[in-house]
């Protein structure tokens, strides 16, 4: 199942998938996209038979979905969102992959979308009659008295009856209760005040089940509340999502001076008990500060090493001398910071560190 897809935003940036309700497009996210793509590559898909997507299959599961959404993404890390059906595809991916998911964000959604029954009538009913026939009652779960969101109504006339039945069955399926707990990404649970499809009771279920996460609810608003109450949800996501943007830059940094190798036996040596000191570093060190723009790297190597020499740190000296190499420092300059350091830090601290530093030269040959 090859779901069609639509990336916007800076080459580089960290990646934000985002995937939306049942009978609209990706065009759902149109409001939230001027903002998001500033700090974030946004990617954005279609559902089955939905814009650009081709048919479901039959039997689709709200599993199938995440993994097709899965093989679009190629990052190692990455945030990730949606709406109703795009916000099950969403928590199914946070709770079975949780070492990739940066962050979360689920909008005007359930764990389980109440009994199948209404989902099985309503899948039969587009079979009969056609997605169109849903319109007039679509608007108004959508949406609060008087607001128009014609435009995204009309997406329905985008949408293949029988995938839609298909994505009905999908969710007649569907109960994510039970995983709630596997989540460890940051978590920011949307729900529009007025929603008859998800009430805020499910919101509830969501918030109190993913640990640690937060419930924002919208007033003035039904079930596509990011549409109808842009502005505050937009604001919302950009907050939620605010750390994340710093992780994903300092990883970036972080790979780029001290390299993949080193990184990625970093990453796998990380255990529950280190997790949250590795996103602090990540994020502190490699963003905030080695991001900033007062010194350039080799600069900041220099600066480094003899930080390191000084507080006699010589497994991280090691490091930071190959550091220094692909910041653009020679051997030459190295050892004349080291020199400088047997003045100001003393004679046995840069012995000690010449010894260090011309073992990590030589395995850098």
């Amino acid at each position: 199942m090859k779901l069609h897809c639509r990336v916007d935003g800076p080459d580089g940036a960290p990646l934000l998938v985002l995937g939306p309700s049942l009978g609209t497009t990706l065009d759902v996210w149109r409001p939230q996209l001027a903002t998001l793509t500033r700090e974030w590559r946004v990617l954005r898909y279609d559902l089955p038979g939905h814009g650009g997507s081709p048919a479901a299959p039959a039997g689709l599961t709200v599993d199938d979905l995440a993994q097709a959404v899965l093989d679009l993404v190629e990052d190692t890390r990455f945030a990730i969102g949606g709406i109703s059906l795009g916000g099950a595809i969403a928590t199914t991916i946070a709770a079975r992959e949780p070492g990739r998911v940066l962050s979360l964000v689920l909008c005007c959604t359930a764990a389980r979308f109440g009994e199948p029954g209404p989902w099985h009538e309503r899948a039969a009913t587009v079979r009969a009659e056609g997605v169109a026939s849903l319109a007039p009652v679509l608007a108004t779960r959508w949406f609060t008295p008087g607001f128009d969101g014609g435009w995204v109504v009309d997406m329905l006339g985008q949408v293949d009856s029988e995938s839609y039945a298909a994505c009905c069955e999908a969710l007649a399926g569907c109960d994510l209760t039970g995983r709630l707990g596997a989540i460890t990404a940051p978590t920011l649970v949307v729900a529009g005040a007025d929603d008859p499809a998800t009430p805020v009771g499910q919101a509830v279920t969501l918030a109190t089940g993913i640990p640690e996460a937060l419930l924002k609810v919208v007033p003035g608003a039904a079930h596509l509340a990011s549409v109808e109450r842009a502005g505050d949800v937009t604001a919302a996501i950009g907050d939620h999502l605010g750390g994340s943007a710093n992780w994903a830059a300092g990883m970036r940094t972080r790979r780029e001076v001290l390299g993949d190798a080193h990184v990625d036996r970093a990453v796998a040596a990380t255990t529950g008990f280190t997790a949250d000191f590795q996103h602090l570093i990540t994020r502190y060190a490699w963003d905030e500060i080695w991001n900033r723009p007062g010194l350039d790297r080799r600069t900041r190597s220099c600066v480094t090493l003899t930080a390191l020499v000084a507080g006699g740190h010589l497994d991280e000296l090691a490091m930071h001398v190959r550091a220094a190499l692909r910041n653009g420092l020679t051997p030459d300059e190295i050892k004349e910071v080291l020199l400088q350091t047997a003045v100001y830090c003393g004679v046995p601290a840069a012995n000690a560190a010449f010894a260090v530093a011309q073992r990590a030269l030589a395995e850098s040959r």
